[in-house]
């Protein structure tokens, strides 16, 4: 038996006193630790704000700000708190920070004048005490709705759950399983007669278990589960805390979602059924681990968790799922050995590009040229690559990618300036083609992507535009809070934006989700009755607006 360890550690060494909670109304959750989200684990708990912002958020513990962080997407306006005890706390989709941080960042960012900015305060130059107003909850960021994110980070910066260090999540309720998988692993193997992945019909018993129609197998098989959890006062589907599994009463597999690092995080793709979820949009998580699997989530298996079903031999198979509150759901699945003839065989792929994932391969396609490192995918692939024109069409998303691979493509055809408009796009499945930052060297354009599917080359010649929302050429604007502008760009998307007032820099933010530049006029810039506003957008791939307007203010 091969025992992986990964990070498990004694609950007991966690100090479970030492954190308040981070703001002052009921902890309803809108997503869990770990819980499985497009190529990564989910990092943090996600905190319910009562679907509004500004709510105030306090220190949970002493400390000091290490890191201030503030970006158009992702965590948007993020603060970093380290502790005493070796632990750091993490605050994301704020709205704004406490007045003396807020301070320290207006100050950077003007003077780097730049909205977007990472800082790293020395130690225990911005001190904080437990309790002491640090910020408040926002939405900005690539925040879906308002929400406190919040971690718990350990020495090495690795995430851990937070409920382990005595945050109380009120919960009743048990996990929900949508469905089960069975899939046949070895050559041999199969699965009511099928050497494809068979989903298994589950019986809802008295008790709240389940139990599984019969199954007839053979060979290498695993399985896998389709489940999440909710909490008290929320529908949100969250993932639940751990799966454990068990052949004939011996425990196979076990994963808990206690602690990571941002280092495996991509290999979800590799935990969970990727092509299954790109067409169902329902995530199977695999309860065996595959080569090329490093997760340390798996805390203990038994032969990687796999089956091997002997003919003649029969066994029963059981998944518990269970939640951080120790609310647990069970399925029992009967697995009869029997070697049939298979009537539904594995489908053959085969194609005339196969990449083996352990080499770096190139691959030359009409204009293009397809450039694919070492273990960019998880195990060796038959890949269906075509190009025509313009075009070129990289297999389908239902393969993952763990690295980033290279598409370049020869330009010398184009003349004039329509070749510094160029880029490569991604299609999307409206068929339109997605920004993929691209450079380019001489006559050749290249572009870097995670995700397989189709891409083109564009050309984006048209400009951004700019609109004021709520001002007026030549009007008093005495009363505004703030000057806000719409900004938007058809093709490439918004690269850049800069912003003055009578020739000084003006810190203006940028919501992407609303295509809104908002200035407050508590930054206090200007001083004169009559100013001029003057602000430039770039997009990707070069094209420029010019905006400007007089107003005036007392």
């Amino acid at each position: 038996m091969l025992l992986f360890c990964g990070f498990t550690f004694a609950q007991d060494s966690i100090p479970t006193t030492y954190f308040n909670n981070p703001i002052e109304i009921p902890l309803i959750l809108s997503g869990s630790f770990g819980e499985l989200r497009s190529n990564h684990f989910h990092s943090g708990i996600d905190i319910k704000t009562q679907q509004r912002e500004g709510i105030p958020i306090y220190a949970p513990a002493n400390g000091f700000v290490s890191r201030v962080k503030v970006s158009h997407f992702g965590y948007g306006k993020a603060l970093y708190i380290k502790h005493p005890n070796g632990y750091s706390t993490v605050y994301a989709h704020l709205k704004k920070y406490g007045d003396s941080i807020q301070g320290y960042l207006k100050n950077a960012q003007y003077k780097k004048e730049a909205y977007e900015i990472e800082l790293f305060p020395e130690a225990n130059q911005i001190k904080v005490k437990k309790g002491d107003l640090i910020g408040y909850t926002g939405n900005s960021g690539g925040s879906g709705g308002p929400h406190l994110h919040f971690e718990i980070r350990d020495a090495n910066s690795r995430p851990m759950n937070p409920l382990l260090f005595g945050i109380e999540i009120p919960d009743t309720k048990k996990p929900i399983v949508s469905s089960v998988f069975a899939y046949p692993l070895s050559k041999d193997a199969q699965i009511n007669q099928s050497q494809n992945p068979v989903k298994i019909r589950l019986i809802l018993q008295k008790d709240g278990s389940y139990k599984a129609e019969n199954i007839i197998a053979f060979g290498k098989i695993g399985f896998g589960v389709s489940t999440y959890d909710q909490q008290n006062g929320a529908s949100n589907k969250n993932g639940v805390y751990k799966i454990e599994t068990y052949c004939n009463g011996k425990e196979k597999f076990k994963v808990a979602f206690e602690k990571f690092s941002f280092s495996e995080t991509r290999y979800l793709n590799r935990f969970i059924d990727y092509e299954y979820f790109k067409n169902n949009r329902s995530r199977i998580q695999k309860l065996f681990r595959q080569p090329n699997n490093p997760l340390s989530i798996i805390q203990s298996e038994d032969e990687k968790g796999i089956i091997n079903v002997q003919d003649q031999l029969n066994s029963t198979y059981r998944i518990e799922v269970t939640d951080f509150k120790n609310n647990k759901v069970t399925i029992s699945i009967p697995i009869k050995g029997e070697q049939l003839e298979i009537l539904k065989p594995r489908k053959p792929i085969h194609t005339e590009d196969f990449i083996y994932a352990n080499e770096a391969t190139s691959i030359t396609k009409g204009k293009f040229n397809v450039y694919i490192p070492t273990n960019s995918f998880y195990e060796d692939v038959y890949l269906n690559i075509k190009a025509k024109e313009d075009t070129l069409l990289l297999h389908e998303n239902i393969i993952p990618l763990h690295k980033s691979i290279s598409i370049s493509t020869d330009i010398s055809n184009y003349k004039g300036n329509d070749i510094d408009k160029l880029y490569i796009g991604r299609l999307n499945y409206k068929k339109e083609p997605y920004y993929n930052f691209t450079s380019r060297k001489g006559n050749k354009l290249t572009a870097y992507t995670k995700t397989l599917g189709s891409f083109v080359l564009v050309a984006d010649t048209t400009n951004p535009k700019i609109k004021p929302i709520n001002f007026q050429n030549n009007k008093w604007l005495s009363k505004n809070k703030t000057l806000k502008i719409k900004i938007t760009d058809d093709l490439s998307g918004i690269s850049s934006y800069r912003a003055t007032i009578n020739g000084k820099f003006i810190l203006m933010e940028y919501n992407y989700k609303k295509d809104v530049l908002t200035y407050d006029f508590d930054d206090q810039i200007i001083s004169e009755s009559e100013n001029n506003l003057k602000l430039i957008i770039i997009d990707n791939v070069g094209n420029n607006a010019t905006f400007e307007a007089t107003f005036f203010r007392k």
